[in-house]
């Protein structure tokens, strides 16, 4: 199902509870990439949807 742009761009709030060694390493990890916490959140999520998908597909073939 794909999205269209609109929808995309259509960001969802979501509240999510970290430990604080977690919230430390991903602070620490988006500083280094140059990004927000939340930027960094959400590009490693859209990495491992990403690279699911890309499995997904594998085992089909």
């Amino acid at each position: 199902m794909p999205m269209d742009k609109k929808a995309d761009q259509e960001k969802k709030q979501v509240l999510l509870r970290l430990s604080p060694t977690l919230w430390k390493e991903l602070a620490a990890w988006a500083e280094d990439e140059f990004r927000s916490i939340n930027g960094q959140i959400e590009y490693l999520l859209t990495e491992c949807v990403r690279k699911r998908k890309k499995i997904s597909s594998e085992k089909s073939d």
